[in-house]
Order: structure tokens, then C-alpha cells, then sequence
């Protein structure tokens, strides 16, 4: 049954964060497409791995080792079944986004030639763009941008037109971070594979909204961190089709990615280890995988009606401020707002904020061509999550007021 209202009071109990002050002002908590806030719920996974089998994995003999292995592994496949992967060793655990991408423009290396193209998209977050420029750097590939219009939305009739035979592969994220534009991947991907490229989904900030089937989608790889989805810093996943993982090298050396070692050969382990050198995040991936479970429970049906509550609310009401405009406004987007007042730095709104315990983000938000196409140093970015309310909104409504009045 799809839950069609949330119980915004009872699940903000599940956040011990929510009930902290700032500033001697109770925390309003609006950067949330920097990192989501973690419930209580992940907090005592964490806390239970390190009390009771902290061991290293997939090495040891003893009960600890086999039960932290049991119960990563287990993650492994609740991150399978959240993404629909076909298969579970299409699931490769990393430290984060950045670190998958990286993964896989370093794979492609030994693949592209010099004048093969590479296209990305005009909105990405850093992570998304230099990788790409260091593979061209080092293949002699050529980076060719998908422009976007004033609304924040890509121009898709550009990227028709840019796709040829010279395209091997095609990068663009889910959703834009400084934005909140949901891209419509599905006809970028579908676009790509005609022309025989493959295609690399930043879904970083799709994660914590839109719940991503990645066989239905087609895409080759597909990428997202824990710390979105109200898990932990510093673990993170990659997708990708079994056949692309079978190609690519592995991204570093190391234990565990190994079959056999001699001073003569090496050999590689089979997927999905060949990608995972090192004694990894064991804890992290744990609690990744507990973070989806919180958030299944509650139904993204759900998390995405009520955030759209949430942003055309916001949206309405941040628009009565004089001289305040909104960048990215596309037709389909997620609760992000980014915004700007006339005459007045950003920063010195989010400065303001901060002193009335709102937490927003402020700067190019790591997407700095989209600062520079729109001719603005930053802007102020509101971004919501399912825990937050509406008396929240009203809150970041009126400290944005009060810093208009104060610095104009």
C-alpha cells in the first residue's frame, strides 16, 4: 500500500540531530543535498557493528570476521535490490561518487583512442567533469558539453546533434545539485546506445528522492553515496553492467582484489572484489545498506509527494521577498531551491542565516559553469528533505527577509 501522507513529527524523532540548537536558535536543517542527517535507526547499526563484531571480512575463519562478512554482503544485496541490478556482483562498494566515476574514467583509459568523443553535460558537479578532463588529458579523447537553457534544463536538441560515430561515452548526473533539475536520462540513455556510447548516471542527488531501476533504465553505470541517503560519510556505490565491469582494468592493487600473487604474475579476483582493494569501509557499507532500509520503510511514493509539498510551498512563499529570483526552474525538478537576492552576496544571506540557526548552503556548490552560464558568483541553496516541515520553510522565509532588510 502507498503511504500517502507522512508523519512528519514521528519521523523527525527518529533524527537526534533535529533537537540540537545553533546559535542558541533551534537547528533548522536545510542542506541536505550537501549530506542528509541519519536516524537513530543507522546510528545503532554503527554502533552495534563496533560494540559486538568489529573483525575484517572475507579473510578470517573466526565468528566475527564471518559475521561482519555476512552482514556486508547482506548490504551488498539490499543495494542490489534497491537499484534492481540483475546481479548482486554488479554492485561495487566505494568511498563515494567521486570514487566510483574515478573507478570508471580510469577503466577507460586503455579504452578510448585519441579524437574518440566524451559528452557531459553542461550542469555537473565537479566530480562529474574533471574526471573526464584528466581521461582526455591522458587518451587524447575529446570533451564535448550538452548545453542548458535559462530554465535549467539541458538542451536536448543540442545533444542529438552532438552525438556521432565518434561518441563512446556520455555522462550526466540524475538530478543537478545547484538546480534540483531532474534530467531526463532515460531518452539520454536511450539517444547514447544508438549511436553505440555508453553512459555514466551521476545519481548522487537522485538518491535520496527517486529510487532508480537501473535494468529498466539501461544505463552502463550508475552511481550514488551513502551520505545522501541518510547513511554514513564516506561509503558510496557503483553500478554497472557486468559486461563493462568485465572489461575495465582494476582501479588499484592491493589485497583482496586478487586471485593469485608471484613475484612473476598477478591475477585478479572475479567481480565484484577485482574493484575493491584494501579492507574497505565494512561499517559503512552496513549502514548504507540499514540507511535504504529506513528510508523503504517510509516508501519514496511517499518522500516525494511530500518534498514537492515542500518545495512548491518554499518556492510560493520565497518568491514574495522583493528582488529575490530563483535559479532553476525547470518543469521537473526536486526540492532545491537556489536563489538569489539584487544586490546582495550570497554569502552574506547564508552569514545571516547561520546566526538564526538555519543551515543552508551558499557558493557555486561545486557546479561552477552553471555559476559562470548564468553570470553570478553563487547562490543561496535551500534543499529539503522528508523530516523536514513546514514551519521550517517559514522559518528560512523569514531570516531570508530579515537579512534582505538588514543588508539592503
Amino acid at each position: 500500500m502507498i503511504q500517502t501522507s507522512l508523519d512528519i513529527e514521528t519521523i523527525r524523532k527518529d533524527f537526534p540531530i533535529l533537537n540540537r540548537q545553533v546559535n542558541g536558535k533551534p537547528l533548522v536543517y536545510l542542506d541536505n543535498a550537501a549530506t542528509s542527517q541519519t536516524p537513530r535507526q543507522v546510528i545503532d547499526v554503527i554502533v552495534d557493528y563496533y560494540s559486538n563484531y568489529n573483525a575484517n571480512i572475507h579473510r578470517g575463519v573466526h565468528a566475527l570476521s564471518q559475521e561482519a562478512t555476512d552482514a556486508y554482503e547482506a548490504a551488498r544485496k539490499k543495494i542490489q535490490t534497491h537499484f534492481n541490478a540483475a546481479k548482486t556482483h554488479e554492485i561495487i562498494f566505494t568511498s563515494g561518487t567521486t570514487h566510483s566515476i574515478n573507478l570508471v574514467a580510469n577503466g577507460f583509459t586503455s579504452i578510448l583512442k585519441k579524437d574518440d568523443e566524451i559528452l557531459v553535460s553542461a550542469m555537473e558537479h565537479h566530480s562529474n567533469i574533471v574526471p573526464w578532463q584528466m581521461l582526455c588529458e591522458r587518451t587524447g579523447a575529446v570533451l564535448k558539453v550538452i548545453p542548458m537553457n535559462q530554465e535549467g534544463e539541458l538542451r536536448m536538441d543540442a545533444y542529438k546533434k552532438l552525438l556521432s560515430e565518434h561518441t563512446k561515452l556520455v555522462f550526466c548526473n540524475h538530478v543537478s545539485n545547484a538546480l534540483g533539475t531532474v534530467n531526463p536520462i532515460e531518452e539520454i540513455i536511450a539517444e547514447a546506445h544508438s549511436v553505440g556510447a555508453a553512459v555514466l548516471v551521476d545519481g548522487a542527488q537522485a538518491a535520496p528522492h527517486i529510487k532508480a531501476d537501473v535494468q529498466k533504465l539501461d544505463v552502463d553505470f550508475y552511481t550514488a553515496s551513502a551520505h545522501k541517503t541518510c547513511g554514513p560519510t564516506g561509503v558510496g556505490m557503483l553500478y554497472g553492467k557486468e559486461e563493462w565491469l568485465q572489461k575495465l582494468p582494476p582501479y588499484q592493487g592491493g589485497g583482496e582484489m586478487i586471485a593469485e600473487v608471484t613475484f612473476e604474475k598477478t591475477t585478479y579476483a572475479d567481480l565484484p572484489h577485482k574493484f575493491e582493494a584494501g579492507t574497505p569501509n565494512i561499517c559503512g557499507g552496513i549502514a548504507f545498506g540499514a540507511a535504504l532500509d529506513y528510508m523503504n520503510a517510509i516508501g519514496f511514493d511517499a518522500i516525494a509527494q511530500y518534498e514537492e509539498e515542500l518545495l512548491n510551498y518554499a518556492t510560493e512563499a520565497l518568491l514574495k521577498i522583493d528582488g529575490l529570483k530563483i535559479y532553476g526552474t525547470a518543469k521537473h525538478k526536486t526540492a532545491v531551491i537556489s536563489f538569489n537576492i539584487d544586490g546582495i552576496h550570497p554569502y552574506d544571506i547564508g552569514t545571516i542565516l547561520d546566526k538564526l540557526g538555519i543551515a543552508v548552503r551558499t557558493g557555486h556548490h561545486c557546479a561552477q559553469p552553471i555559476m559562470d552560464f548564468y553570470g553570478i558568483p553563487g547562490t543561496v541553496r535551500a534543499s529539503f528533505s522528508f523530516y523536514n516541515s513546514k514551519e521550517e520553510v517559514d522559518s528560512l522565509v523569514e531570516g531570508v527577509e530579515r537579512a534582505r532588510q538588514m543588508l539592503l
